[in-house]
């Protein structure tokens, strides 16, 4: 794809929400960042990936398979090990599950068949939604993870999400934004240590706004596809 091309491929609005997100997280990271580069670097790539997934772009998932790897290291570094086993440990094995499913599923070039979850799907989803959190909680309990309230929620957003996500619903992006608010919180909570992490809390920021973006799109999509068929 020349680059002209790629440029194209985006709305408008897609372009817009985008390059908001990048204004909001350089600005962040050089009033805040103190030399966080790691951090810069993973929002970037993350707000990247987030405007190919509303897309229903496969290329999303290569991109967040790495925001997963370095997110995980920074979580490391504060001692948020309930976020970096999440990212490693949950995360990544299902965002490259979900890659897979999409390349399967595809409707047309660069766009993944939209699925219509049906209770049954949510309903397992929910059971191992439970059973992963309740398991993680004690993980976390172990490991004396730093807020571990906030912590435990993000797990079991983050499962959902994922889940929903690999089942190609629309509905992956407003789970994915309820685990937003949450880590907004959670890096809130760093930040009050240690200024340098509202970088991380406006990376957040920014993803919540991308995700709603996705929810809006998929659903466009949902429709598009089914008059068409």
């Amino acid at each position: 794809m020349k680059i002209k091309e790629f440029w194209n491929y985006f709305s408008l609005a897609e372009k817009m929400i985008w390059s908001i997100s990048v204004f909001l997280i350089v600005s962040s990271f050089l009033i805040f960042g103190q030399g966080s580069v790691l951090a810069l670097v993973a929002s970037l790539i993350g707000v990247t990936s987030l405007i190919f997934l509303a897309k229903g772009n496969a290329a999303g998932h290569v991109l967040m398979i790495i925001f997963c790897l370095l997110y995980g290291a920074i979580s490391f570094g504060f001692r948020y090990y309930g976020e970096m086993m999440t990212y490693l440990g949950m995360s990544l094995p299902m965002c490259a599950s979900a890659l897979v499913s999409w390349v399967r599923h595809p409707y047309q070039k660069n766009q993944v068949e939209v699925h219509r979850v049906g209770r049954k799907e949510v309903v397992v989803s929910l059971v191992l939604t439970a059973i992963v959190t309740f398991i993680f909680y004690y993980i976390l309990l172990w490991t004396k993870t730093a807020n571990l309230i906030p912590s435990t929620i993000s797990v079991a957003t983050s499962f959902f999400a994922a889940s929903m996500m690999f089942c190609r619903s629309p509905y992956y992006s407003l789970a994915y934004a309820s685990n937003d608010v949450i880590l907004i919180v959670l890096w809130i909570l760093a930040s009050l240590e240690d200024i340098s992490y509202l970088s991380v809390v406006v990376c957040f920021a920014a993803f919540l706004l991308n995700d709603i973006y996705g929810f809006i799109s998929w659903r466009r999509m949902e429709k598009a596809q089914a008059q068409e068929c």
